[in-house]
């Protein structure tokens, strides 16, 4: 999150997460705090809060990083994710989201 916030400047993202130690932190919290970052964080005992994150993650990783050569530099792994994010939220429609993309 440190070298994101570095990288992206002024910047105030929403954040979901579950409810794991990592994530409850007091530690983790005034970071987010300290950046005005919105928190977003699953129900306890509803894993399926996270099932539309977690189902564009798969898809992500077998269908678009597993199909491509790995990355060899720094900029061609930020180059094929950005494709993989251009490709997954604008183009991969499917009948099974009617005709929507992930």
């Amino acid at each position: 999150f440190q070298r994101a916030f570095e990288a992206s400047g002024e910047v105030h993202p929403l954040v979901h997460t579950d409810r794991g130690s990592a994530y409850t932190s007091g530690t983790f919290n005034h970071f987010l705090e300290l950046h005005n970052v919105k928190r977003s964080m699953s129900r306890p005992g509803t894993p399926y809060d996270n099932a539309p994150m977690e189902r564009w993650w798969n898809e992500f990783k077998l269908r678009w990083m597993e199909r491509h050569p790995m990355a060899k530099t720094y900029q061609e792994l930020v180059s094929l994710v950005e494709d993989g994010i251009q490709y997954f939220n604008h183009h991969n429609r499917s009948a099974q989201r009617n005709g929507l993309t992930p």
